[in-house]
């Protein structure tokens, strides 16, 4: 027996296992796509769109997105962030071409409509039309065409935006354990120390998936098991928020204890003893924090990731580019009170990341290896049933739990 999905042009159908099975066609349907954008993106969920620090002066600016929208973050008062989608009002034209910069307005190349900071349409070019032939009618208002502006919070330095007037406040939309972890990693103040983005062929919630999988990194990652950094036989576990949603899986490099686990049969296709470094620094790290948690991923819902990779910090921002594809903004980060040496390592442990990172270029191409293997099979399914069949808290991360939860805030909001 199955369930459909209703509101979409193309019907998919949806195990009545739960959220322990999910339907391939989750991640092909082009309705369902068009689905997320105006139930996720657009609708009562708080969406991160940028760091405060990279908008530190009135009329600094950056582009960003929500969901496939795109929009502009800019600080339009000394307290105060807005943001609008990057859209001309007159004719749909991108209003802001530029990544980032600095503004007194934003005015449209096509026919020179400008607005000021918080998205408000003030001027017009020919307005009157010239010497009094043309330009637009005696009753045209201004304020009837102001961009379509976004209601913006931030906590501790990141910042979110939301199109709905119905979503709760933000620290309500994260949770006191989701607030906790940031406060944690947002405890000083931070330095940018780097930023790109990676494109991937894949669904977007196929990458948000492999985020929430705290078990594979000792399957899938060479490095990581081989080198002893984030192994299972760690402490560590998973923390979820609310219906499970949001989530942070974590470990401790100092308890690892390999004897009696798969690790010291050196079964592990993901273990190789006999590999060694040439340049050992980028194992090297210090204790950042006094809870002893080296290994920290926090997935906020839909498509947030903040990272603790021993010293490695950053943020991630997962933008979908339509059904198969996605992009993924990463800022890297440190503190402003480090030394130059702790800079070092931070940017040396950040070669583990990213693209080419020794360990996520794995989680890189995962996603297409699922796309691709997939393709338009609308009968099969996927299987989520490690660590049981609950969305829960564990203290395990030999678990599918925060991917369940995943779906279960998911199904929440699209209604499904």
């Amino acid at each position: 027996m199955t369930a459909s999905i209703e509101n979409t042009t193309t019907p998919i159908q949806w195990p009545v296992e739960g959220v322990s099975r999910v339907p391939y066609a989750a991640y092909t349907n082009e309705a369902l796509y068009a689905l997320e954008q105006e139930k996720l993106f657009r609708g009562a969920i708080w969406n991160f769109i940028g760091l405060d620090i990279e908008v530190p002066n009135v009329g600094d600016f950056k582009t960003s997105s929500v969901g496939d929208t795109p929009v502009v973050l800019v600080r339009s008062a000394p307290e105060k962030f807005s943001a609008f989608v990057n859209r001309c009002a007159h004719r749909g034209a991108t209003l802001c071409i530029d990544k980032e910069g600095n503004r007194e307005r934003f005015t449209c190349v096509y026919h020179n409509w400008s607005y000021d900071l918080e998205g408000n349409l003030k001027t017009v070019a020919f307005q009157k039309g010239v010497r009094g032939i043309g330009g637009l009618p005696a009753d045209f208002k201004t304020c009837d065409h102001n961009l379509r502006q976004l209601r913006v919070e931030s906590f501790h330095g990141l910042v979110f935006a939301t199109f709905s007037p119905e979503t709760p406040p933000l620290q309500t939309f994260l949770g006191p354990k989701m607030c906790a972890h940031m406060a944690r990693i947002f405890s000083r103040k931070i330095k940018i120390l780097g930023t790109y983005s990676q494109y991937m062929h894949n669904n977007w919630k196929l990458y948000m998936e492999n985020v929430k999988d705290s078990y594979h990194a000792s399957l899938l990652h060479l490095f990581f098991a081989t080198f002893k950094l984030n192994r299972l036989s760690m402490q560590g576990g998973l923390v979820l928020e609310g219906d499970g949603g949001h989530h942070i899986s974590f470990s401790k490099m100092a308890t690892d204890v390999g004897g009696g686990t798969e690790y010291e049969s050196g079964g592990l296709r993901a273990q190789s003893d006999d590999f060694a470094l040439r340049d050992g620094r980028i194992l090297k790290s210090w204790p950042e924090f006094e809870d002893g948690v080296t290994h920290a991923i926090q997935g906020i819902f839909p498509n947030l990731i903040v990272q603790q990779i021993q010293n490695s910090l950053a943020v991630r921002l997962l933008v979908p580019r339509g059904v198969g594809e996605c992009e993924l903004f990463w800022i890297l980060f440190g503190y402003e009170d480090d030394t130059a040496e702790q800079t070092e390592t931070r940017v040396s442990l950040s070669n583990l990341i990213g693209p080419a990172g020794l360990v996520s270029m794995e989680d890189g191409i995962i996603g297409n290896f699922i796309q691709r293997a997939i393709g338009s099979d609308t009968d099969g399914k996927t299987v989520l049933e490690m660590g049981g069949r609950a969305v829960e808290s564990q203290e395990s991360r030999v678990s599918e739990a925060s991917v369940r939860g995943f779906w279960q805030e998911y199904r929440k909001h699209l209604q499904l």
